[in-house]
C-alpha cells in the first residue's frame, strides 16, 4: 500500500512502534498480565530505602497493615466498597467544606464547651465513640426522691359557689354604647345583594282564542296563498292550530303581534307563514327583488343556534315554495359560508343575536331595509345577557317595522321592548293551555342522592326515545358515559362542544341512532325532536320557565309525553315550590332502585 493510501474503513489502527513486541499488562491487577514478562523489563522496581523516603517527604517507617480507602489527598481508588463503606471513611476536603457549610452560620449548633475547630474541620464523632449514659449507680430511684411541697393553697371545687347562687347580670345594667354624630346605616342604603330570584311575573292580557273557534278554518282562509298552503301540507300541517288562526291574520294585516301558546303548539309556522306572504306582497312588482347582494327584508331572532336551524327547517320550505332564499347566521362556526351567503343576496336572516350584532356593527349585514321583525322565545330574548344585543339589533331596523314575538311563558318581562319598540301590539293567547288540558303527565320520583344514578340507568334502559337534563356540562357528560357503560347508547349536548359535534349528536337522537341525549338547558327551548315519550330531568331546574320548556320536549302536537323528575329528599321543599311557580301538580312517589314504578316509566 502506498504512503498516503488511505486505510480502508473500519480497518484498525497499528499504534505499536515497529520492533517493539507488545507485552501483558505490568502488574497482575491489569488485565493480559504475564509473569515471564516481568523479565523483559529487568524485574520488579525495587523498594526505596528509610532515607529515599525521607527524601521525598515520606515517612521513614513503611506502613503496615489494611491500605487506607482514601489517599491524604481525599481522592478515591476506585477499588469496590460495601453499603456502608461511605459513612466509615473521612470525606475529601472540598467535602468536608461542603458539609460543614459557609459562612458565621457553620457554628451556630457547637457548644460552649467545645474544643474550637482547627483550619475549620473537626472530626466526625460516631456513635460508638459517644460516652454511653448509665442511669444506675448513686442517681436515685424515682420513688426514691423527696417530694417538694408547696405552700399554695389547693382550690377545691367545693369552695366554688353553685351557678343559681352567682350574681346574674343583668343586660340593662351594661352602659349603652353611644355614637354621638356618627351617621346610622339605614337597611334601605345598604348596597344589594346579587341574588337572582325566579319571580313569576305578571301575565300579559291576551284576548284568548278558544280552539273551537279554528275548527274548520284552512290555510288558506286565513290569507295565505296557495303555493304557500302546499307547502304546509307537506311539512304535516293540514290544518291551523289555534295559535295560527289567531295570529296569521292580523301578522298579514301588518299589525305588531304578541303570540303566547305552549310548546308544541306551531308558533313556528304562526309567524313563518305570514312572514313569507307578506314579503311575497311586498316584492310585488320590484324589479330588483332578485338582484344579487341585496340586503334581507326580514330578521328572525332565536336564543340558541339549534332553534335557529329548527326555524330555518320549517321556514325554508314555505320561502322556497315562492322563491324567497333564507340563510342561517349563529356563533360557533366560520364567517366564511355566512358571508358568501350575504353577498350572493338573501330574503330573510335566520341567527342569534351575538353573530347577528357582531356582522351588523361590522357593516357587513345591512338590516336597513327589514321591514319584519320576529323574536321566538321573547322572554328569555329580554332577559339578562340577551338584552342589551337585541336591542342594540332593533335599533339597526329603521323604525315602523313590523315586531312579531312569541313564547310559551310570555310575561311583562318584555315589557319594556314592548313600550319601545311595537306600536299597539294584538296580544293572543290559548284559552284553556293549563294542566288539565295538556297531554303531559307530571311525575316526581322521590330518591337518596346515592341512588340517583342507579335509578337513572333504570329508566333510560326502556324502549323509546329519553331525553334527560342535567344542570351543568360536567354532570351532562358524566351521565352519557354512566349510560353508555350501562350498554344504553347516549350522546351529550351543551355549550362547551362545536356546532358540528351538537348538530352531528341531535341528528343521531332524532334518526335512532342514539337511545338517550343529555343536554343542559341549551336543548330546553325549541328544540323539536319527534316521538320523544319520555322526559327524564336528573336536577331540577332553577327556575319555572326552565321546568315548563324542559317538558315542552315531549307531548308535542298533542300527542302524550311524561316527565319524571328525580329528587332528593333534601331538595324537596325547594322542588315543590318550584311547581307551586309553574302551576304544576305533580305525583310525589318515594323509590329505590328496583321498585315498578321505575320500570312501568321505562317502558312508556
Amino acid at each position: 500500500m502506498a504512503y498516503n493510501a488511505r486505510a480502508p474503513q473500519g480497518a484498525k489502527k497499528n499504534t505499536a512502534r515497529k520492533g517493539v513486541k507488545k507485552v501483558g499488562g505490568p502488574s497482575p491487577k491489569h488485565r493480559g498480565y504475564q509473569p515471564e514478562a516481568e523479565s523483559a523489563h529487568g524485574g520488579k522496581k525495587p523498594r526505596r530505602s528509610s532515607e529515599q523516603r525521607a527524601a521525598y517527604g515520606r515517612s521513614p517507617e513503611r506502613p503496615r497493615g489494611k491500605r487506607p480507602e482514601r489517599a491524604e489527598d481525599g481522592r478515591p481508588n476506585w477499588e469496590p466498597r460495601g453499603k456502608d463503606a461511605r459513612a466509615s471513611v473521612e470525606r475529601a476536603p472540598a467535602a468536608r467544606k461542603r458539609d460543614a457549610g459557609y459562612g458565621r452560620d457553620r457554628d451556630r449548633f457547637a457548644r460552649e464547651d467545645e474544643a474550637p475547630r482547627s483550619g475549620g474541620y473537626r472530626p466526625r464523632r460516631f456513635e460508638d465513640e459517644r460516652p454511653q449514659r448509665r442511669f444506675e449507680g448513686d442517681r436515685p430511684r424515682r420513688e426514691e426522691r423527696p417530694r417538694y411541697e408547696s405552700d399554695r393553697p389547693r382550690y377545691e371545687r367545693d369552695d366554688r359557689p353553685r351557678r343559681d347562687e352567682r350574681p346574674r347580670f343583668e343586660r340593662d345594667e351594661r352602659p349603652r354604647r353611644e355614637f354621638g354624630d356618627r351617621p346610622r346605616r339605614d337597611r334601605d342604603e345598604r348596597a344589594p345583594r346579587h341574588h337572582v330570584e325566579d319571580v313569576v311575573l305578571e301575565r300579559l292580557e291576551a284576548q284568548a282564542v278558544e280552539a273551537t273557534e279554528v275548527q274548520g278554518q284552512s290555510f288558506g282562509d286565513l290569507g295565505l296563498g296557495q303555493n304557500i298552503v302546499r307547502a304546509l301540507a307537506e311539512l304535516g300541517a293540514e290544518s291551523p292550530f289555534p295559535i295560527q288562526a289567531a295570529t296569521i291574520p292580523d301578522a298579514l294585516a301588518g299589525r305588531d303581534v304578541l303570540g303566547r301558546g305552549r310548546t308544541g303548539s306551531g308558533k313556528t309556522i304562526a309567524f313563518g307563514a305570514p312572514l313569507v306572504e307578506r314579503l311575497l306582497q311586498m316584492q310585488a312588482g320590484d324589479q330588483k327583488r332578485r338582484q344579487p347582494g341585496r340586503a334581507p327584508r326580514a330578521l328572525i331572532l332565536a336564543p340558541t343556534r339549534e332553534l335557529a336551524l329548527q326555524i330555518d327547517r320549517t321556514v325554508q320550505p314555505i320561502a322556497r315554495s315562492v322563491g324567497l332564499f333564507t340563510t342561517q347566521i349563529y356563533g360557533g362556526v366560520p364567517y366564511a359560508r355566512q358571508l358568501g351567503a350575504l353577498e350572493r343576496g338573501v330574503d330573510i336572516v335566520i341567527g342569534t343575536p351575538g353573530r347577528v350584532q357582531d356582522l351588523a356593527d361590522s357593516g357587513r349585514l345591512d338590516l336597513t331595509n327589514v321591514q319584519i321583525t320576529v323574536l321566538d322565545e321573547a322572554d328569555h330574548m329580554c332577559e339578562l345577557g340577551f338584552a342589551e344585543p337585541v336591542t342594540a339589533i332593533l335599533d339597526h331596523t329603521p323604525d315602523g317595522g313590523q315586531r312579531l314575538l312569541f313564547s310559551a311563558t310570555l310575561d311583562k318581562g318584555v315589557a319594556e321592548i314592548v313600550d319601545t319598540y311595537l306600536s299597539d301590539p294584538a296580544v293572543y293567547e290559548v284559552a284553556g293551555e293549563d294542566q288539565a288540558s295538556s297531554t303531559i303527565e307530571h311525575r316526581v320520583l322521590l330518591l337518596d342522592q346515592r341512588d340517583k344514578q342507579e335509578v337513572l340507568v333504570e329508566l333510560a334502559s326502556g324502549p323509546g326515545k329519553k331525553l334527560v337534563f342535567a344542570r351543568t356540562r360536567a354532570f351532562a357528560e358524566q351521565l352519557a358515559d354512566l349510560l353508555d357503560d350501562a350498554g344504553i347508547r347516549a350522546e351529550s349536548i351543551h355549550g362547551d362542544l362545536t356546532q358540528s359535534r351538537r348538530q352531528r349528536a341531535l341528528d343521531k337522537f332524532a334518526n335512532g341512532r342514539v337511545q338517550a341525549l343529555v343536554a343542559t338547558d341549551v336543548a330546553a327551548r325549541g328544540i323539536h325532536v319527534d316521538d320523544v315519550s319520555l322526559v327524564i330531568q336528573a336536577d331540577a331546574p332553577d327556575e319555572y320557565k326552565a321546568y315548563l320548556h324542559r317538558a315542552g320536549r315531549t307531548g308535542r302536537a298533542g300527542k302524550e309525553g311524561t316527565v319524571v323528575t328525580l329528587v332528593p329528599r333534601n331538595r324537596r321543599r325547594r322542588t315543590e315550590d318550584l311547581l307551586q311557580r309553574a302551576d304544576i301538580v305533580a305525583e310525589w312517589t318515594p323509590v329505590v332502585p328496583g321498585d315498578d314504578i321505575i320500570r312501568e316509566l321505562a317502558d312508556r
